[in-house]
């Protein structure tokens, strides 16, 4: 093994070291889930799963989730859910990050401080106002996906425009500058240069929503009725008052993981360029 990375520098040995037992360390809790999926209810219940590496094995938890529980059902309503509200706040992120890079606006400074500032402020906060604008007493969509949609995409933007802004800002301002010159319009410019140009951070943010809203509870929860309840809903009622349906639950958060993995290992190599690339200026 070479004692150097590609980029020259040396590889650490305590990196190397530590790293692995990381990762490890962090897999243990999957493969215990995965295990316990595939034992009954009795043996999960009287020993831990690391007794039962070696079996023995069933399938009927797996078996009994789709047959008697509707997880099919809320994994497509999970899908029908996570890619719209991770398409939307950065379809209008990416324009409002354009805005404030290339663009000159009075107040440009200040909004952009305001929206930041909006980051800090706690989710739980406008719960109590959305539920009266998007209810009966409002707009009275309350409960279907769009709703959703819309909660998602306010609440993801603050943080698509502060990543994308920071990328967009290491751009090379000549290239602009020369499209502005050929007589492109920032429409034209946005598209035909600076988006493709940030790919790895808008699908470095793409990565991060999607997971946040496909494994967020607390919105499903609220604003969308029985009939189009997501998966981690579903999973959450499975668990009854008295514990019944727990061998069901490890197996339906089990199969509720494959989609967000694929997202995610599908895009690593995007995540860590575009969250590292508008870190550091020079």
């Amino acid at each position: 093994m070479s004692s150097t990375m590609k980029d020259g520098r040396r590889r650490s040995p305590l990196a190397m070291i530590v790293m692995p037992i990381l990762a490890l360390l962090w897999s243990i809790p999957t493969l215990g889930l995965l295990v316990t999926s595939f034992r009954d209810r009795t043996d999960a219940a009287t020993s831990g799963w690391w007794t039962s590496l070696l079996g023995p094995f069933t399938t009927e938890n797996y078996t009994r989730l789709f047959a008697e529980t509707t997880m099919g059902t809320s994994m497509v309503n999970s899908i029908v859910v996570a890619i719209p509200a991770t398409v939307l706040p950065i379809m209008f992120a990416a324009f409002a990050a354009y805005a404030f890079t290339f663009m000159k606006f009075p107040g440009k400074d200040v909004l952009f401080i305001v929206i930041i500032a909006v980051m800090v402020v706690p989710l739980q906060v406008a719960l109590q106002p959305m539920l009266d604008l998007l209810g009966p007493r409002g707009l009275g969509i309350s409960g279907q996906y769009v709703a959703v949609w819309l909660l998602h995409t306010g609440f993801g933007m603050p943080l698509a425009i502060y990543t994308l802004r920071n990328y967009m800002s290491t751009l090379p301002t000549s290239v602009v500058e020369s499209a502005k010159i050929d007589g492109c319009s920032h429409f034209q410019t946005f598209w035909r240069l600076v988006a493709p140009m940030s790919v790895p951070a808008i699908a470095a943010f793409a990565t991060l929503q999607f997971l946040w809203v496909w494994n967020d509870l607390l919105i499903a929860k609220l604003f969308l009725n029985s009939d189009n309840k997501t998966v981690i809903v579903d999973q959450q009622q499975l668990l009854g008052a008295q514990g019944q349906g727990a061998e069901l639950l490890t197996a339906g958060a089990f199969i509720s993981m494959i989609v967000p993995m694929l997202v995610f290992f599908g895009l690593q190599r995007f995540l860590v360029r575009g969250m590292t690339s508008g870190a550091v200026k020079g």
